[in-house]
C-alpha cells in the first residue's frame, strides 16, 4: 500500500511541473531555439521541443524566430530555402521491475489451460506509452528591401506582429 500511495504522489508531483517548452534560447541540448550562421545572410534556425509541446508549436516558433533573427540583423524579409519537421518516437514501459530485473517469476498449470505465470491483479501492470518530440529546422536566406515574393518568402515585421503574442515568455 506504501508503494502505491507513495507512487501516486510521484506521479502528482511530476505532472504538476510538466510543461510545453517555452519559446527560450535553447542550453547545448536543451529545448527551444537555436541558430546557426551559414553565410553572411543565409542561416540554420531550429527550434526543439519536449514531449508536451505539439507539432504546430514548435513549427510556429520556428517562423518566430526565423523572423526576430532576420529584424535583429537588419533585413526585411526571409525566404525559406528549406524547412523540415522531424518527430523523435519512442515508447516507454512500465511494469513490475524485480520481475524484470531478475527474470524470474512463478508459474503454474491449468489443467485446461496449460502453463500460465502467476498473475496478481494489483501489481503486475504493464503499460506501455509513446513518447513523442518534435524538432523543426529551416535554412532561411535574409533580404533587405522588396520582397521577393513567392509562398516562401516571409514579411519578418508581419510575422512578428502576427506570431509574437502566441509565443510565452519563460515563466509566464
Amino acid at each position: 500500500m506504501i508503494r502505491l500511495v507513495t507512487t501516486i504522489a510521484l506521479a502528482g508531483a511530476l505532472t504538476a511541473c510538466a510543461t510545453p517548452t517555452p519559446y527560450q534560447s535553447a542550453e547545448p541540448g536543451g529545448f527551444g531555439f537555436s541558430q546557426q550562421q551559414i553565410e553572411d545572410n543565409r542561416y540554420t534556425v531550429s527550434f526543439r521541443g519536449n514531449t508536451l509541446t505539439d507539432r504546430e508549436t514548435v513549427e510556429t516558433y520556428l517562423l518566430l524566430r526565423a523572423a526576430e533573427l532576420t529584424l535583429e540583423r537588419g533585413a526585411d524579409h526571409f525566404v525559406l530555402a528549406r524547412r523540415d519537421t522531424g518527430t523523435n518516437r519512442r515508447f516507454v514501459g512500465s511494469g513490475d521491475p524485480f520481475r524484470s530485473r531478475y527474470g524470474f517469476g512463478y508459474n503454474y498449470f491449468h489443467p485446461r489451460f496449460g502453463w500460465y505465470g502467476w498473475r496478481d491483479p494489483f501489481w503486475d501492470d504493464y503499460h506501455v506509452r509513446e513518447v513523442t518530440r518534435f524538432e523543426a529546422n529551416a535554412e532561411i536566406v535574409l533580404v533587405r528591401g522588396a520582397s521577393p515574393g513567392g509562398p516562401d518568402s516571409f514579411d519578418a515585421r508581419q510575422v512578428v506582429n502576427n506570431l509574437g503574442p502566441v509565443a510565452r515568455a519563460p515563466g509566464s
